[in-house]
């Protein structure tokens, strides 16, 4: 026996010693790069033979270091913590509005309701002439940031210019500017709520717990819920569990986190009441769904509690700290991955072993199987992946240039000024002579665009060319050419209805701000419609969930 605890004590000094040296030779090397780096940071900094800028050329390494990383892992500045604390609380002092750049100038793009900005009638288009007596030409979207910011009841001036009206000053006080995670709630119909989640900060969980709530209370026919989780990137975590907590009763474990610290290694369940576990539920997704979006809509796939309609998710896997470090600079770093309750990680790009530089998409090969609580198939690596798959909404390309070329946002600003007021939004719709009147507002103003079969002929020509056949096809392809540019010209009228779509929406949103463009998509949403579709097919509904 005592040969035994001889060979056993041997054993755990041998780790300890093993363990002892491999720390010292960590420790070793890190040591060593640091002095590495530093020579070398001395050297430029006397040596070189231009001026340079200390702060700026170690934020270039810092960046440079945490890019090799991954794309979350980020270094912040003194003077970028506001930055950071808006992207986790969603509050900064301000007017509340976005702005967009507009050739030397800078306009205003969207005014939250219920803020300074707006009301103080600015509008979206105005461009900006002044801000406090200093000129606003030449500045960048984030020179006019740092002026428009500010701490709350600290006043400013603002001299405008609005199109078809002239010039005119402003002033009045900046306020907090906090953003709902929730900008909308209501219903799609008689008997479907729909809530719109935009972000994780602080209170989403409450916010869209107070927004089913006042669904039922507002509404006897209430029967069915569509959450809305398109293009929401994240968040907070806790909050994606708040969010879930909605919907799945107390006590229910909602994700898990594993890193290689174990500090990082913890379960997240939910805490409370939930707010309603019966109602039908259908979760929208889309590729721009990403990390907390992913951890609600897996989730509640997870435990069977709703279905998903859309596109595959991002497939962000990956949880972030924050590091608070000195001189009142912090990093948020990657601690931990995540895990929803089937214990699959729906990390996408495995950063750990890139390619040339790259990260690469987890190989079908290395992904796995698991399954829901009624034993439905899910897969890991890969996002999350929606029950029933739908096609990707894109605008036809001339309707995406004429919103990328401002046309569509510059005749929205011509029609503000000009309509004082517009019906609601459910009753808003622009006429046969309003578009019109648009056709006559695009003449003269560049919005071209190649379509596919454009590029495709291209691409036809340059391989001919390389080929020597281009002589022998070149009329033919002239001819392709020119009755494409006939059939061209016409697109505006071809693609009326989309192009109307697009412009009420942007025109709604002049009077009755962001919940009127959400409200203003719904008619041609097909998500939306497929999940009424599912929601009023209870049988279906039902089977998708049991797994039958």
């Amino acid at each position: 026996m005592k040969h035994y605890k001889k060979i056993i004590l041997g054993g755990i000094l041998a780790i300890g010693i093993f363990s002892a040296y491999k720390a010292s030779d960590e420790y070793f090397e890190v040591s060593k790069n640091l002095d590495i780096f530093a020579s070398v940071y001395k050297e430029v900094n006397i040596s070189y033979v231009d001026d340079v800028e200390p702060g700026s050329l170690i934020k270039t390494a810092i960046d440079a270091m945490l890019k090799s990383l991954d794309p979350y892992t980020n270094y912040y500045s003194e003077a970028q913590t506001e930055d950071y604390r808006f992207q986790v609380t969603g509050e900064y002092g301000g007017i509340g509005a976005t702005i967009r750049q507009r050739g030397e100038y800078i306009v205003i793009d969207d005014p939250y309701e219920g803020y300074p900005a707006q009301q103080a009638d600015l509008r979206a288009g105005d461009k900006i002439l002044e801000v406090d007596g200093k000129s606003a030409k030449g500045k960048t979207s984030d020179d006019m940031t740092k002026l428009l910011k500010g701490s709350a009841g600290t006043e400013i001036s603002m001299k405008i210019e609005r199109p078809g009206v002239g010039e005119m000053t402003m002033t009045f006080k900046r306020a907090k500017i906090k953003l709902n995670n929730v900008p909308y709630y209501g219903m799609v119909d008689k008997e479907t709520g729909y809530i719109k989640l935009t972000g994780f900060t602080p209170d989403a969980g409450k916010e869209v717990q107070d927004a089913l709530k006042n669904l039922r209370k507002n509404n006897a026919d209430l029967q069915s819920i569509i959450l809305d989780l398109r293009g929401n990137g994240g968040g907070l975590l806790h909050e994606a569990v708040n969010v879930v907590n909605t919907f799945i009763k107390k006590g229910e474990l909602v994700v898990s986190t594993k890193g290689r610290d174990r500090d990082n290694n913890r379960t997240y369940s939910t805490l409370d009441a939930a707010t309603d576990t019966d109602i039908p539920l259908v979760v929208l997704i889309d590729g721009g769904s990403a990390s907390a979006s992913e951890i609600v809509s897996g989730s509640l796939q997870d435990l069977d509690r709703g279905v998903l309609i859309g596109q595959k998710s991002f497939g962000k896997g990956l949880v972030q700290s924050q590091r608070m470090l000195t001189y009142n600079t912090q990093m948020k770093i990657t601690t931990s991955k995540y895990y929803i309750p089937s214990t699959r990680c729906i990390q996408k790009l495995d950063y750990t072993h890139k390619v040339n530089g790259k990260a690469e998409a987890i190989a079908d090969s290395l992904k796995h199987n698991f399954f829901t609580r009624n034993h439905r198939p899910v897969k890991d690596g890969e996002g999350v992946t929606p029950d029933i798959k739908t096609p990707e909404s894109k605008y036809t390309k001339i309707t995406q240039s004429l919103l990328t070329k401002n046309i569509i946002f510059d005749f929205a600003t011509q029609y503000r000024n000009t309509h004082n007021t517009i019906s609601i939004t459910k009753d808003f719709d622009l006429t046969d002579k309003d578009f019109q009147d648009f056709i006559t507002f695009t003449n003269g103003k560049d919005y071209n665009y190649n379509t596919d079969t454009e590029d495709a002929l291209q691409k036809f020509k340059d391989q001919a060319s390389k080929e020597n056949y281009l002589s022998d096809l070149n009329m033919e392809y002239e001819s392709l050419l020119n009755k494409l540019k006939r059939n061209k010209s016409n697109d505006i009228e071809k693609y009326k209805t989309e192009i109307m779509q697009a412009l009420e929406e942007e025109i709604a949103s002049r009077y009755y701000f962001e919940k009127a463009r959400i409200e203003a998509s719904f008619d041609n949403d097909l998500e939306i419609k497929e999940a009424i579709a599912l929601l009023k097919d209870t049988a279906k509904y039902s089977a998708l969930l049991s797994g039958k």
